[in-house]
């Protein structure tokens, strides 16, 4: 993925508010994917539903990620968010971003994974 490495920004809003973005995930191999995202408390969050797609895959074995928002490169890491109090705001920001609730709102058999700061080691 080429674009302009960005530091870790202190307000995501104007990054995100793009429809879609492209996350790259498995460093060894990357992967790259369009996805859907959202912001919520300041945080970006992607979604795969109840599918357990390649990029979810990566994640699991190596949570590091790169966003790419335009031409911006954000490195960052990948974490699942199994909590059914936040999955419900979490639903109620994907419908006010994108006009439907997921498909699946059952918090234990999706894949929903909060972005955040990545440190270097």
């Amino acid at each position: 993925m080429t674009g302009q490495d960005e530091k870790y920004p202190d307000y995501w809003a104007t990054i995100i508010e793009r429809q879609i973005i492209q996350l790259e995930t498995n460093p060894s191999e990357p992967y790259s994917v369009n996805l859907w995202i959202v912001n919520i408390e300041n945080q970006p969050y992607v979604y795969a539903g109840d599918n357990y797609a390649a990029w979810v895959k990566n994640i699991e074995s190596d949570p590091r990620v790169v966003l790419k928002s335009g031409n911006s490169l954000y490195k960052l890491k990948a974490q699942r968010v199994l909590n059914s109090d936040f999955f419900k705001k979490f639903a109620v920001a994907w419908e006010a971003k994108y006009g439907n609730r997921p498909r699946n709102e059952n918090y234990s058999e999706t894949y929903l994974f909060q972005l955040a700061r990545r440190e270097e080691r």
